[in-house]
């Protein structure tokens, strides 16, 4: 019989199928809106997407966010990522592996990525209490390229057995200061303000994953799960991920930004590049696919993506990556309203966009 913490993973896996198109009723990313170039003057073969500004050897600007891991059932859909991610050469992160500790048939589930993918770039995910031995642990058991630390205080607190103490600063700040990799510091779908990102900064950490509301629900996840108390009122908890962009405009020169969350199709991740972020990570969507459509539905989709990129990149008339931030943009009136409550200044230096898009088209 699996672990109680195995059957959480499972639960996780089942609920977040079970509600997938109730949390996809609404898409943040319908309130940006780009403005297309009809003359780019410039040829498909020649747009680049290799994230150079990220700093991390990707290859593609979005990759295979974590999702799961830690049970029978976890293993083979970790397996069937793995793969994918290899054919396809896109980077991949785990889900949580602090269920590792305390279950030793969990390591499989974990194991099977390195198996499956043995050269490409593997993120390993803790959460945020975790120190500096566990961190070590989990990196070299996968060898892991970077360590995904994961911020989650609104779904502990929704969650029975979940934390009830957060003062996560100071090991935060340890792990940065002492791993010889890069660790990414992200929200799992509640998004980030830019005090939490100034914070994030102050003790060094270099890449953000900003993560807002728009995909997986962990609130409505877990609130399904305790049956002691109804905390449906936090299942809009949060901020979108293009608020969260939006947000992340006054960041550091040297944070690299991610963006994660709500990212269903590829015109997502070019609004997502616009708005700032060096990669796009996508978690939902993807095991969506995977479970509906199988390993072969889901290889589709991500060649789908993978031309589709560049011909959106055309459009705009841009070759690099990178350079996607030189793209106007349009604002809904709610988004346009957000930036204006919570004082933000657009990137251009130009104080609040007055840019918007008209509610009726």
């Amino acid at each position: 019989m699996e672990s109680a913490h195995a059957q959480r993973k499972n639960e996780h896996l089942s609920l977040a199928e079970k509600d997938f198109a109730l949390n996809h009723q609404v898409h943040p990313f319908d309130q940006v809106r780009l403005i297309p170039n009809a003359l780019p003057e410039m040829a498909v073969k020649e747009v680049k997407l290799k994230p150079a500004g990220l700093a991390l050897p990707f290859e593609w600007p979005f990759y295979i966010e974590a999702m799961t891991g830690g049970s029978q059932r976890t293993t083979a859909v970790n397996a069937s990522l793995a793969r994918l991610a290899k054919q396809f050469n896109l980077a991949m992160a785990t889900g949580s592996m602090s269920v590792m500790f305390n279950d030793e048939a969990a390591k499989e589930s974990f194991a099977v990525l390195r198996e499956e993918n043995p050269d490409g770039f593997l993120m390993a995910n803790l959460g945020a209490g975790a120190d500096f031995k566990k961190a070590r642990q989990v990196i070299n058991f996968i060898d892991a390229d970077a360590l995904e630390i994961h911020l989650n205080p609104a779904q502990e607190l929704i969650m029975k057995e979940g934390d009830r103490e957060f003062y996560w600063l100071e090991a935060l700040a340890g792990l940065v200061s002492r791993l010889h990799i890069p660790v990414i510091v992200k929200e799992v779908g509640f998004g980030m303000s830019q005090q939490t990102i100034s914070q994030l900064e102050q003790i060094g950490v270099r890449w953000i994953n900003v993560a807002g509301t728009g995909g997986t629900n962990f609130a409505r996840i877990e609130d399904r799960r305790n049956h002691e108390l109804d905390l449906s009122d936090l299942v809009n908890w949060g901020l979108s991920t293009p608020e969260s962009l939006l947000e992340a405009q006054q960041k550091s020169p040297s944070t690299h930004l991610i963006a994660s969350g709500g990212i269903t199709c590829p015109l997502d991740v070019i609004k997502a590049g616009v708005l700032g972020a060096k990669a796009v990570g996508v978690a939902g969507y993807f095991l969506h696919l995977l479970i509906k459509e199988g390993e072969e539905g889901l290889a589709k989709e991500l060649h789908r993506w993978q031309v589709e990129l560049p011909r959106l990149m055309t459009l705009v008339g841009v070759r690099n990556w990178d350079d996607l931030y030189l793209v106007d943009y349009l604002l809904s009136p709610e988004l346009e309203s957000f930036t204006r409550q919570r004082g933000l200044v657009n990137r251009r230096g130009m104080g609040n966009t007055a840019h918007l898009i008209n509610p009726l088209g």
